[in-house]
């Protein structure tokens, strides 16, 4: 027997609709490319979606077609959200800190039909151009510009394009299950892989995303989503924001510290979320600005690891950190740092060793560990092994593939080596390529740059594995200073906290570290670079 209940699809123009419908009213604070803060409301950018919708529609675009953007986080990138997927197209977010090459290889294999681009890419895009096999119209983002139309030859403007389309015609009939946004990994070793969600899988996440131990987002917010839009959907913040109808900031281009001080302080932003880099530039900041942040309460990091050190400089503001892990195979959240009722008893200092984990999964996600021949390993917090994930948001297969990127019992490996105890939660110790295997024993890389990061003189560090003739592997640390500090006097800083055998072997100090398209420490490089540098040879 069937329920009977009514059954309507689950799709990306429904969140809109709901956000215009309900909260219109709602406030939406913009930084422009161009400069300057510009003020909408959900409904305003609801209406928009239509027309954009309706617009590509009269275009000539074909269900499924591809939409590709190189663009800030703005109310125009907003609006492509919702207006590509709810008109039955799908939104391709590109990183435009990808190497020129790996642009042109995504757009390709996307096949985008349509680019839109922020006015600060209209010269990059004039080069890539015809290179683009697909590309059958390019928008800029904003008012007509005859500066850049001189630039590229048919250039469209977004708001010209906006005026074509209709604000009332209806979203098509779109399947649940039908592909929605694109997004591509950051291609680290060998080619970028597309992963496409689909409209179901994405308001499932924002759903269960945003419980009580999720986002926890209320209409009574304002969230700043410092995380790109075009880093696996800014975390799918901006659909769960209109669900909520929270007020939303958007921080355009600007993402150093004094930047995103100003702009938390004149908007009230009560929680913000980013990697860890964004939040370093941040206390910095506020070290030299004196602003004490009175609005914001939260703050969500994610992208790599988080460094203990930042949960009390953060409680020196009144702000609760909370540590998230996810990628963009996983939609991304697999997990969420949120305490237990039973944690609420413990000291300051005992809840704050429980928030360097990246947490436990929400409903909707499953969380197992394996060994290096697939055994299943217990969840006690103490065995280690390859982190593997399933749920109702998390790949099948990647975007142009035939075969399935699962394992043969349906799981999906994240590349990272954790242990998870008994109650879920979770520790990511490193990611598999980056883990020190010295003499037959295990060091974490994130542990290494932790302990670094927290001495008063390092802003940033990482380790990685460097040859050895004895040894196989030994750690090697690369430092950035933000005082006066020695090798000798940063290994001694090591002494009680690890075992002795797992201190660097030599400290080397860069005015900066690589840093890769999603904020992420480029580890790679400087394996190339440093990796033989204990060898008698080197």
């Amino acid at each position: 027997m069937l329920g009977q209940m009514m059954n309507m699809p689950l799709t990306i123009g429904s969140l809109i609709d709901h956000a215009a419908r309900f909260h219109s009213s709602g406030e939406i604070i913009s930084v422009e490319t161009t400069g300057g803060n510009e003020n909408t409301t959900w409904g305003e950018v609801g209406a928009n979606a239509h027309r954009l919708s309706s617009a590509l529609r009269k275009l000539g675009l074909g269900k499924s077609a591809r939409c590709g953007t190189i663009a800030w986080n703005n109310r125009r990138h907003l609006e492509i959200y919702f207006g590509v997927a709810g008109g039955g197209f799908v939104c391709h977010t590109i990183n435009p800190r990808m190497g020129p090459e790996q642009m042109v290889y995504v757009m390709n294999h996307a096949e985008d039909q349509v680019l839109f681009i922020d006015a600060t890419f209209v010269p990059a895009a004039g080069k890539l151009a015809p290179a683009l096999k697909y590309c059958k119209h390019i928008v800029m983002l904003g008012p007509r510009d005859e500066a850049a139309a001189k630039t590229i030859p048919g250039l469209m403007f977004y708001d010209e394009l906006l005026e074509t389309g209709d604000a009332y015609e209806a979203w098509p009939d779109i399947d649940e299950q039908s592909a929605a946004n694109l997004c591509y990994t950051s291609g680290t070793t060998g080619d970028p892989k597309g992963v496409l969600y689909s409209h179901r899988s994405t308001v499932l996440h924002t759903l269960s995303g945003n419980q009580p131990d999720g986002l926890n987002i209320s209409a009574k917010d304002t969230v700043l989503p410092v995380v790109p839009m075009f880093h696996v959907n800014a975390w799918g913040v901006p659909y769960i924001a209109a669900i909520t109808g929270c007020k939303l900031v958007l921080p355009g281009p600007n993402l150093d510290g004094k930047s995103l001080v100003n702009l938390i302080d004149i908007t009230s932003t009560t929680l913000a979320l980013g990697v860890p880099t964004i939040w370093m530039g941040l206390l910095g900041a506020l070290k030299e600005t004196g602003s004490k942040m009175p609005s914001l309460k939260r703050t969500v990091v994610g992208g790599s690891a988080l460094p203990p050190s930042m949960i009390p400089e953060f409680a020196e503001y009144g702000v609760e950190l909370i540590h998230a892990w996810g990628m963009t195979e996983t939609s991304p959240v697999g997990s969420m740092n949120q305490l237990l009722q039973r944690h609420t008893k413990m000291s300051v200092q005992e809840q704050a060793i429980l928030r360097l984990g990246q947490g436990r999964p929400p409903f909707g996600v499953d969380l197992r560990l394996v060994d290096e021949v697939g055994r299943i390993l217990p969840h006690d917090g103490i065995a280690q092994g390859d982190l593997q994930i399933r749920g109702l948001w998390v790949i099948d297969t990647y975007f142009g593939k035939d075969t399935s990127a699962l394992t043969v019992d349906g799981w999906f490996d994240t590349g990272d080596v954790a242990t998870i105890d008994a109650e879920g939660f979770m520790i990511i110790r490193d990611r598999s390529k980056d883990i020190i295997k010295s003499g037959g024993e295990w060091i974490s890389t994130v542990t290494l740059e932790n302990i670094a990061i927290s001495h008063p003189a390092i802003s940033n560090a990482a380790a990685i594995a460097a040859l050895h003739e004895k040894w196989d592997e030994r750690p090697v640390l690369i430092a950035v200073k933000s005082g006066e500090v020695s090798e000798e006097e940063l290994l001694a800083f090591y002494k009680g906290k690890i075992e002795s055998w797992q201190i660097p072997d030599r400290v080397i100090f860069a005015d900066a570290l690589p840093i890769g398209s999603t904020g992420k420490v480029q580890k790679n490089k400087l394996r190339d670079e440093f990796g033989q540098i204990l060898l008698t040879k080197a």
